[in-house]
């Protein structure tokens, strides 16, 4: 009895040559890029140089190895996007073959007069292996793989890529439609729509390339007739011409080597069809091949007890052996019996499932649901609808919600929050309610089918249509014909399309209660996303010296008067400042407009960059001043109502003659009393604004135009 030992040498080269693999195949995974264009240059190289016989043996054994991968691949994947380079592999697959149809005709035409053996081992076996020694059952067994790939397998597949392509880019739209509908009404967050539209993008793109693939694989089989009657013709031509060679040999000898060759190459071209159809047929089946056919075929016991028993009735009709169909009747039974147990078995299963929640008082509802509110709703009536999804040559209602949604980060750094598209068919067909958290905030009526046209001078409309009034300033204007669109443009008319106007109305409404919808939760979300170095100063600050929720109050009033909260880090700047000296919410934030001075001063200027100006008389800055009672955020205004009434109808005249004039001003008070007098005049005049002389800044151009 030996034992056989190892010594520390032997281990030692054994881990070192482990080790130089593992770094070499490293180094080969780090240029992989570099191996694959080397290989496709070899096999443009194959179709110019010829090869010896024993490198073209090796070359068709990994043409068969790639098929039967290729092939095994389109088994197990779950889905064709999961093998979406298929195209690609289908194509060098095909030229890797033709460059060794090329690179066997050279040898067979060569030395096909030598022997059986002159284009290699490989040939020479499937040729004898196939033919049997007889060339006319090669050529026969021959045409019908030719015939089996061609017309059946190749055909087919080809014509399912191309119906594919076609309805999978017909349904791109709906699909696209679908996925922003869902995004608008926050089912899915922008990654998630993202990924899905990539994913729609890449269906579309693969069926399409399938559909031309399927010509790489017919050309090949076109290419495989006529270089098999090429090899035949021009090697029996060779034989008798030239190497003096009988008709008989000839011809014996040039159709072996050429049957065998085009076996060699033909049955891996009909495995990777095979591969190709199994593709382009599981489009719409989830799951492996394996598991789809199981599933489907062998999951019905009364299919298989039918079959069954047909196998049984042709086995004993007579002259028909009965022992192959009683064999298969058996095995076809026995899976028709145990399907039916497990169908019976899952049936009970539900059966009691049912009864038991039958019995079972039903489950409330969590009161936390009721409780849970939509930010922003639409309430659509039945006959807009179209305007969600497809609204002809007009923009989509999601779309343009989406682009509303940018538009406000953009503009006032405000993230609105997602808008729930819903129909009720309590509304009448063309109406609409817009709601904010839950409350109704606005509603309107539009026209789907017609545009809305809207004179700009404020003149009469002179087009036929249906008078209305725009539902969001309240505008004469008119619904008309989409047909009559071109002529209203040509009079100076506004045409606005009908989701247009309840994006309008939307856009006016959100901007109206963005204090109210910027949540504490939005809050922490914004100063969370701050950059690093700004993050230390709410550190420093936040709850130091103010709260989340004094921060949240101090930009809900920004947002009241419609300043940008953009500008994030200034904003908290001027908040760490004011708060070393107050902790009156009402003071910061005006300490925070004074910083935000150059911003104010320049959404306030007209087109000529000038800020025209209401000022404040002496009289009424001291009358506003004496009449503030309390403290910090207590501090209130006690003015006579009189006086107050006074005040509104001075201001009310002096506004409405810079209207009438074409100007827009801003009234100007002193810091102390600005927000008393803004909390006056947003109560009938909401859009007009008020600054202080602190929040001008220093090289703005100011024009007084007034004074009251």
């Amino acid at each position: 009895m030996t034992t056989a030992t190892t010594t520390p040498a032997a281990a030692g080269a054994a881990a070192g040559g482990l080790g130089r693999l593992k770094l070499l195949g490293g180094r080969l995974g780090q240029h992989g890029d570099v191996l694959f264009a080397l290989g496709v240059v070899a096999i443009i190289v194959v179709l110019i140089l010829p090869l010896p016989a024993w490198l073209l043996d090796i070359s068709l054994a990994f043409s068969i190895t790639l098929s039967v991968l290729i092939l095994l691949t389109a088994l197990f994947v779950e889905k064709p996007l999961d093998f979406n380079a298929f195209p690609t592999v289908l194509l060098l697959a095909t030229m890797v073959r033709l460059a060794l149809n090329l690179a066997s005709t050279r040898l067979i035409l060569t030395h096909g007069h030598e022997g059986l053996d002159a284009a290699g081992a490989v040939i020479a076996a499937f040729g004898d292996f196939v033919m049997g020694g007889n060339f006319i059952i090669g050529v026969i067994v021959f045409s019908i793989l030719m015939i089996v790939n061609f017309v059946v397998i190749t055909k087919g597949s080809g014509r399912i890529a191309e119906v594919s392509a076609r309805f999978s880019l017909d349904a791109m739209p709906g699909k696209q439609m679908a996925i922003d509908a869902d995004l608008s009404a926050g089912l899915i967050n922008e990654d998630q729509a993202r990924a899905r539209r990539a994913e729609i993008e890449e269906e579309s793109g693969f069926f399409g390339a399938m559909d031309g693939a399927a010509k790489f694989v017919r050309g090949d089989a076109i290419a495989g007739l006529l270089i098999m009657a090429i090899n035949i013709i021009g090697g029996m031509i060779i034989g008798v011409a030239q190497k003096g060679m009988s008709f008989a040999d000839a011809a014996e000898a040039f159709t072996h080597l050429t049957i065998g060759d085009g076996l060699v190459t033909q049955i891996p071209a009909l495995i990777v069809s095979t591969a190709a159809g199994i593709i382009v047929t599981k489009a719409s089946v989830s799951g492996t091949a394996e598991k789809a056919l199981v599933r489907q075929l062998g999951n019905q016991p009364k299919v298989l007890g039918l079959s069954a028993a047909l196998l049984v009735a042709l086995a004993l009709l007579p002259g028909i052996p009965a022992i192959p169909f009683l064999l298969l009747a058996i095995v076809v039974g026995t899976i028709a019996w145990f399907a039916h147990k497990r169908t019976a078995g899952a049936a009970a299963t539900t059966a009691a499932a049912a009864a038991s929640a039958a019995a079972a008082p039903p489950a409330e509802e969590p009161i936390g649901a009721m409780l849970k509110l939509d930010d922003i709703r639409l309430e659509l009536g039945y006959g807009l609808l179209s305007l969600v999804g497809d609204a002809g040559d007009g923009p989509k209602l999601t779309d343009q919600i989406k682009a509303l949604r940018k538009q406000l980060a953009i503009e006032l750094g405000f993230v609105m929050p997602s808008v729930r598209i819903q129909d009720n068919l309590q509304l009448p067909a063309d109406a609409y309610v817009l709601r904010i958290k839950e409350i109704e905030a606005g509603r309107g009526e539009v026209r789907a089918q017609k545009v809305l046209v809207i004179d700009p001078r404020g003149e009469a409309i002179t087009l036929n249509g249906e008078a209305t009034r725009e539902p969001t300033f309240g505008l004469p204007a008119m619904w008309i014909d989409a047909a009559e669109r071109e002529e209203a443009l040509f009079r100076g008319y506004t045409v606005v399309e009908p989701a247009t106007v309840i994006t309008t109305h939307l856009t006016e409404l959100v901007k109206e209660h963005m204090a109210e919808l910027l949540s504490y939760a939005e809050t922490r979300k914004l100063l969370d996303e701050l950059d690093r170095e700004h993050k230390r100063l709410v550190e420093e600050m936040v709850p130091a010296h103010i709260a989340y929720a004094g921060v949240q109050r101090v930009l809900q009033n920004l947002l009241a008067e419609r300043v940008s909260i953009r500008d994030l880090p200034t904003i908290l700047e001027g908040i760490a400042e004011a708060c070393t000296a107050t902790r009156s919410i009402t003071q910061i934030t005006e300490h925070v407009r004074a910083r935000l001075a150059r911003q104010i001063s320049d959404m306030n200027a007209n087109e000529q960059g000038v800020i025209p100006l209401i000022t404040l008389s002496p009289q009424w800055e001291q009358a506003f001043a004496e009449a503030l009672v309390g403290a910090g955020d207590d501090k209130q205004l006690a003015l006579a109502p009189s006086r107050l009434q006074e005040f509104i109808g001075q201001l009310r005249a002096a506004f409405e003659r810079q209207a009438q004039a074409g100007e827009m001003p801003v009234l100007l008070t002193s810091p102390t009393v600005r927000p008393y007098v803004r909390s006056i005049v947003e109560r009938f005049r909401p859009i007009s604004r008020v600054m202080s002389q602190n929040e001008i800044f220093p090289r703005a151009r100011i024009r007084t135009v007034a004074q009251i």
